[in-house]
């Protein structure tokens, strides 16, 4: 299989890594120092304690490309309808795009049953862009659970997981999916292919919604959001809004809030991926984990204060540093 996967980061590239190592020759698409660093040093990986240095075929997203069966999209969300030129040129009719961002995906109306909901969501794909260049029947679904942490430019450190969900934005299975699914597993991923990955989605949502920002507001780490009474209360209405707008799209939670809770106080003191970026003067993925979940709940008509008035005080925090331009770049 022909293989690009545009936006290697820390995912990206131990992805990449996995790849190699199992016979393929992925392209990683990157830019910076870090791409330069990939094409003179090759890619250093630390995984399960050992470091490797893979020679990779790393290029710019401008360079002179083929076009690739499949492409696995690691870029943040926000960073999605820039990069449609980019992405079009590696794509024929028959490629697969596998979006492996977090958040509620831009091709999430497609195939929804529900007339009302036949929209794309302005929030993760403004001007319709993604939808109407790429295609949403290009695209697969997907939930990432494996985190990674690039380093320095060229160098990857696996922290934990390699856990991945695919599914068929339409539902259902197809052969495309199980060949990358099977592709990833002879690689030495988790791979399985869920039926309705829509329902994964917001499985990680309720996490994403509930710790995420309020991690910016707080600096605080999971164990401390999820035990302290103030913040695992706030955590819990969260949770309950997000629940409420997820199953008006039907979607199945199959735990209660508190035991989800207790989960989270269980990983310890974990810094969420957008406290890291807030700290590391990153943009944050809010669109696609606030804005998008609100534009949601005013389709199926479902009240959700807690979210909103935590997106708003996100915003007035990072006004009053001058910041709020980072919001999703």
């Amino acid at each position: 299989m022909n293989i690009c996967i545009f936006g290697a980061g820390a995912i990206g590239c131990w992805l990449g890594a996995k790849l190699k190592r199992a016979g393929q020759e992925p392209t990683l698409i990157a830019r910076g120092a870090h791409l330069q660093a990939l094409k003179t040093k090759g890619l250093h990986i630390t995984e399960a304690g050992e470091d490797e240095i893979l020679p990779v075929r790393a290029c710019d997203a401008n360079d002179e490309l083929p076009q690739f069966d499949t492409v696995i999209v690691t870029l943040k969300a926000h960073s999605m309808s820039s990069a449609v030129p980019s992405l079009t040129r590696l794509l024929n009719n028959e490629s697969s795009v596998l979006f492996a961002v977090n958040g509620v995906p831009w091709w999430f109306n497609y195939g929804l049953k529900v007339s009302k909901f036949q929209e794309t969501i302005s929030s993760v794909d403004p001007h319709g862009d993604i939808w109407s260049e790429i295609g949403p029947e290009r695209a697969l679904g997907c939930v990432l659970y494996p985190a990674a942490e690039l380093v320095e430019p060229g160098k990857v450190v696996h922290i934990s997981g390699t856990r991945i969900s695919l599914g068929e934005p339409i539902g259902g299975s197809s052969k495309r999916v199980e060949d990358l699914a099977s592709l990833l597993n002879d690689a030495g991923c988790r791979a399985s292919v869920r039926r309705d990955i829509r329902n994964e989605i917001w499985i990680k949502l309720w996490g994403n919604v509930a710790f995420n920002p309020m991690s910016v507001l707080t600096g605080a780490t999971l164990d401390r959001m999820a035990t302290e009474p103030g913040t695992r209360a706030i955590a819990y209405q969260l949770m309950q809004e997000t629940q409420r707008i997820g199953e008006v799209f039907g979607a199945r939670f199959g735990m209660t809030i508190e035991k989800r809770l207790d989960g989270a106080a269980s990983v310890g003191a974990h810094k969420t991926s957008m406290l890291q970026d807030y700290l590391n003067g990153k943009p944050l993925e809010t669109a696609a984990m606030l804005d998008a979940v609100l534009e949601l709940a005013e389709r199926a008509s479902v009240e959700a204060p807690t979210i909103r008035m935590v997106q708003r005080l996100l915003n007035m925090k990072l006004a009053s540093e001058g910041r709020l331009g980072e919001i999703n770049g």
